[in-house]
């Protein structure tokens, strides 16, 4: 059996579409289409069931995928392992929310510098950030959202504490956490909102969790990047919600003040995502490791 026709087959499996597997590999979607009937012709059994927005695994097709992916991603892996080391250098396409990766993940991967990896970034929402990795613009992904299916593999890197944040002008206006703690959230309603999207991601979950209910106004400043919230902040724009990573310095120094202290604080968990079986290119490999092992310490 042509270990190419098994290659394509796998990505169709993982991919879910003749259409985002071909561009995953590089290969028309008619090459692919042919390539999957004559895998087909060659077992004398259908491998998928064929719809208008894609494809989905037969019985059949699931347990010949159940058999050959993990060889499949072990012969890459061989393979690779020596394009790798004739390679003078290898590009990491990473993506991710422009704040972490700034703050955290490309600081972390600094020393892989050393050993010959380029980085190339890009940044946008974690629905966008996927689908790209899943098309092949990205080699590895940090995100908030866990990706479904079977295309992406995620591994959880980290847990961040959310931190209902104000300069303190506002604290002081406010009365105190003892005040708010009496008062409930009703007490925050005259306090312009900071935050990252107009749906109010990070405040709506810290009202759901800490208060029980959902955010009365719309927010007064949005800025994509948390780092500009931060700012906002400080300057004595509003209230924001912030993982406590970033604002852990201005909290130290005073810049801004934590209006709260819940018994549960909420948390915000971060993926690495890939495509399933680019684990065995060494250089997201490397990186994959390195970032999961650093993140012990944050």
């Amino acid at each position: 059996m042509d270990l190419a026709l098994l290659r394509t087959f796998v990505t169709v499996h993982r991919a879910g579409s003749f259409t985002r597997a071909a561009a995953l590999l590089g290969l028309s979607q008619p090459a692919v289409t042919s390539q999957i009937r004559a895998l087909e012709r060659q077992l004398g059994r259908p491998l998928f069931l064929r719809y208008a927005r894609g494809v989905t695994p037969t019985t059949i097709g699931d347990e010949l995928a159940h058999k050959v992916a993990p060889h499949l991603d072990a012969l890459t892996e061989i393979t690779e392992a020596g394009l790798d080391r004739e390679s003078v250098t290898r590009t990491l396409h990473f993506a991710g929310p422009p704040e972490f990766l700034a703050e955290r993940a490309l600081p972390a991967l600094t020393p892989l510098i050393a050993q010959g990896l380029s980085i190339r970034t890009a940044f946008g929402p974690a629905e966008e950030l996927l689908s790209g990795l899943a098309a092949g613009h990205h080699d590895l992904t940090v995100t908030t959202t866990r990706p479904r299916g079977g295309l992406l593999t995620a591994t959880p890197l980290c847990d961040e504490e959310h931190v209902l944040v104000a300069a303190p002008r506002w604290a002081a206006e406010l009365g105190g956490s003892a005040v708010l703690r009496a008062g409930g959230v009703r007490v925050l309603d005259p306090v312009p909102l900071v935050e990252v999207h107009e749906s109010l991601p990070l405040i709506a979950r810290y009202w759901s969790t800490v208060f029980d209910a959902k955010p009365a106004a719309s927010a007064a400043v949005i800025a994509a990047d948390l780092r500009a919230v931060l700012a906002c902040v400080t300057a004595g724009a509003g209230i924001a919600v912030l993982p406590r990573y970033l604002c852990a310095d201005a909290l130290d120094s005073g810049e801004v003040v934590a209006l709260l202290d819940p018994p549960v604080p909420p948390l915000r968990t971060y993926f690495l995502a890939v495509r399933t079986g680019t684990l065995g290119l060494p250089h997201i490999a490397r990186a994959h490791e390195w970032l999961l092992r650093t993140a012990v310490d944050w």
